[in-house]
């Protein structure tokens, strides 16, 4: 099948936009949970009571500390995502992630405790400060993984999001050059037909011209328009189908179109798309008055069928290229399904996939 001879242009990658973190809840959760136990775990409080103020005052220090801690690594943690990422160098960005940790987190926590002793009047007890900066190092490191679990949480979305921009507007500029050549496609054939007639019959001629005139008025506005309603592609193919008796008189019967008119107000359909199949019939087969050519329409399930024998043409109308091709590939961008086309029998078949009204 023919493809179109110019394919519209990639749309060009939209930026990649930050990604926003608001972590301020959990900030306040992490820096009193921290600042609050571990000191009670780790016994740096030594004999001091709740009854005593050096107490409180060391409480106090100890959340500061873990304020200290936490925003000095979220700062470094921000600040080497602006440069690295993990998918350019994930071990440089691993090294740089647990030294600045290790790096800034210990000697913090080391001087703070180390503080925290000399003004509590306290004796330097070195396997709390041990435990207590081997935690600290882990916990930090801990929470480090959670951010960057999240980053790359709000990533992963931001990405699918930007895809799917970046998909919906491909699949627009396709369809809208798609739909820029079913218009002097048709123009083309309806002008070839009218030149016909002029030679042959002017009186038939005039009224070709007149209809074609209420046909090229609905052309021009499905223009406007990706799914048009299933009765009006319906009346729109049975004025075209005037079009075809006044050329061809009886010898191309269409059989079912009026029969579906109620059903129809329940379905959308890409426009032009039963004008663009009967045109097919019309163009690859022979039809005389002898021998009718009839096409049959009929509604299935979500789809709508075109059917007409198969009886080839010696000789062919000359083709601008667009046919099922472009029709499957506005099915495809307009309802997320293909066209079904089926012979056998001696009897072509095209199921046009349909979409319920809203």
């Amino acid at each position: 099948m023919p493809k179109p001879d110019n394919p519209p242009p990639k749309p060009p990658p939209a930026a990649q936009p930050p990604v926003r973190l608001d972590d301020r809840p959990v900030m306040l959760l992490g820096i009193l949970g921290f600042g609050i136990s571990i000191p009670l775990l780790s016994g740096l409080y030594g004999p001091l009571t709740p009854r005593q103020g050096l107490y409180w005052a060391g409480a106090a220090g100890f959340v500061a500390l873990a304020a200290v801690i936490w925003l000095g690594n979220r700062w470094l943690l921000f600040k080497q995502r602006e440069h690295f990422d993990w998918f350019s160098n994930p071990w440089r960005k691993l090294v740089l992630v647990v030294a600045a940790n290790v790096l800034y987190t210990a000697p913090v926590t080391l001087l703070g405790l180390l503080a925290w002793f000399a003004g509590a009047g306290l004796p330097v007890d070195v396997n709390a400060l041990r435990v207590v900066v081997l935690t600290n190092v882990i916990c930090v490191l801990f929470v480090t993984h959670a951010y960057e679990t999240l980053f790359l949480i709000r990533e992963r979305e931001s990405d699918l999001v930007r895809v799917e921009r970046l998909e919906r507007a491909r699949a627009q500029a396709e369809l809208a050059a798609l739909k820029a050549q079913v218009d002097p496609h048709f123009l083309f054939n309806s002008l070839n037909t009218l030149g016909h007639l002029i030679a042959q019959d002017a009186e038939r001629a005039r009224e070709f011209c007149d209809t074609l005139a209420e046909v090229y008025r609905y052309v021009l506005d499905s223009q406007q328009r990706d799914l048009v309603p299933l009765a009006d592609e319906l009346a729109f193919v049975r004025r075209y189908h005037r079009l075809l008796e006044l050329r061809f008189g009886q010898a191309m019967p269409l059989l079912g179109a009026a029969e579906l008119v109620a059903a129809a107000p329940r379905w959308l359909i890409a426009p032009l798309a039963l004008q663009g199949l009967l045109e097919n019939a019309v163009k690859h087969n022979q039809a005389s008055a002898e021998q009718p050519l009839a096409v049959q329409i009929a509604l299935g399930d979500a789809v709508v069928s075109v059917t007409n024998p198969v009886r080839p043409r010696r000789s062919a109308l000359p083709s601008a290229g667009v046919g099922l091709s472009n029709l499957d590939e506005r099915c495809r961008l307009l309802t997320g399904r293909p066209l079904t086309l089926t012979q056998r029998d001696g009897r072509f078949e095209v199921q046009v996939p349909l979409v319920g009204a809203a």
